[in-house]
């Protein structure tokens, strides 16, 4: 049997409340502090909270250069931004050709979301319903008083599937190869990377963009402020108070290709993607597993899938969404496979930075990931209080830390869902990577 090709990272792109791009995002992270507060995107006057890891307004000549951004739902531009940013710095022109010829054949596109176009299809219901917002859709659906109905753009209704962002991408691009769109709460953009990652390995593709993104909007906010799961401040992951999770929005994207095709055209690989794995808990709609069993499952298995053994881990971007339950059986499922060492593996929680963004948390904490190995720091998690002493974690604060250089070299992000899914994805170092000077 032949053995499965390597798969690289070639290529990262990000969108989150800190900007648009992966400095201001790399950024952030260092800095300790959180961009998530007050928001505009839904009106958010009649729910119990009130803040949220909103993208702040593009850059002027973004529009511009983006083809059709105007009819774009926000989800579908944050897709097109980071896959730009992404293909630009793996070396890639669009329409996607490679060595002057065209590789879209050879070419897939995996995406995770939760809500696609969601928000665009919700103003075109307050408009054309008179319930919940004046004529420009503005104002709260559940509580405002209604209004008189008004014409709405058909172009509103356009992206209201979940699988807008990704085969916005996929336009842009000129793929011809596979694209598809996995939408499994808040482990799609992890199971997109995993799906990608066997395509690449099967020979179904030489490339492939995968990642993720969502938008806020009234159902997920609503949603999560009526299951009593959102936190009235910023989020703090694996604290002793923790009081729920902070809803964000943005998209990430990450060139992956096998590593005789990065050569071939004379590609530098970032990274590594050594191995995947997801489980199922079949245990709560809601609830992780209490003993985080599933989640560990999902560890062991993505290890096992590389070749690596838990003592190989340098550090692990936790799923982290500061809900009392989540926070607990991932600790649980961390010392189900990291046993004592546990305590000692360090942590970083990206969803105290820019919040969690649902279908696309995974892509987003990958590139998150992908930072941390290149530059060789850990960055800080947000957040007063005390860490959990229940939990039994080394989660990292206050400033960025060195990733240990004891011969651990393997990076792992988690992600659990709704639903009992669990998905994890393991990345290696690349010889051929220089670090990131910023």
């Amino acid at each position: 049997m032949s053995r499965a090709p390597r798969v690289v990272v070639t290529g990262v792109g990000v969108v989150s409340a800190w900007g648009w791009g992966l400095e201001p995002f790399a950024a952030g992270l260092d800095s300790g502090e959180t961009a998530i507060g007050d928001f505009t995107r839904v009106d958010h006057t009649a729910y119990r909270t009130h803040v949220a890891g909103e993208v702040p307004a593009p850059p002027p000549e973004l529009p511009a250069s983006v083809p059709g951004w105007r009819r774009m739902a926000w989800a579908d531009r944050f897709a097109a931004a980071a896959a730009r940013e992404a293909l630009a710095q793996a070396g890639l022109s669009l329409p996607l050709t490679v060595g002057g010829s065209p590789a879209a054949e050879a070419t897939g596109v995996f995406f995770g979301s939760s809500t696609g176009g969601m928000l665009e299809g919700e103003e075109w219901y307050v408009r054309v319903s008179g319930h919940g917002g004046d004529e420009n859709g503005e104002g709260d659906a559940a509580n405002a008083p209604p209004a008189t109905p008004a014409k709405a753009p058909l172009n509103l209704l356009v992206h209201q599937q979940v699988s807008s962002p990704g085969e916005t991408v996929a336009r842009m691009v000129g793929c011809g190869g596979p694209v598809e769109t996995v939408s499994s709460a808040c482990a799609s953009g992890t199971l997109a990377l995993g799906r990608a990652l066997e395509a690449l390995r099967s020979g179904e593709v030489e490339m492939a963009l995968a990642g993720g993104s969502d938008s806020l909007c009234r159902v997920t906010y609503g949603g999560f402020n009526s299951l009593r799961s959102v936190d009235e401040a910023p989020c703090r992951p694996f604290r002793t108070d923790r009081a729920g999770l902070s809803i964000g929005e943005g998209g990430a994207v990450l060139v992956l290709e096998t590593e005789a095709a990065a050569a071939r055209r004379g590609a530098r690989p970032l990274a590594v993607v050594a191995g995947a794995s997801a489980t199922g808990d079949a245990t709560h709609m809601t609830a992780p597993h209490p003993q985080g069993e599933g989640a560990a499952r999902a560890l062991d298995r993505a290890l096992a899938d590389a070749g690596l053994s838990p003592a190989e881990v340098a550090f692990i971007n936790a799923h982290g969404t500061g809900t009392p339950l989540n926070d607990a059986a991932e600790g649980r499922a961390l010392e189900a496979v990291f046993g004592g060492a546990a305590r000692g593996l360090p942590l970083a929680a990206t969803k105290a930075s820019v919040g969690h963004l649902l279908g696309s948390a995974g892509a987003v904490e990958a590139v998150a990931t992908l930072l941390t190995l290149l530059d060789g720091r850990l960055p800080p998690t947000p957040g007063g209080g005390d860490v959990d002493p229940e939990i039994g974690i080394d989660l990292v604060l206050d400033a960025p830390r060195a990733v240990p250089g004891d011969g651990a070299c393997a990076a792992v992000s988690l992600n659990l869902a709704f639903g009992g899914c669990n998905a994890a994805v393991v990345f290696t170092p690349s010889p051929a990577a220089s670090p990131r000077s910023r």
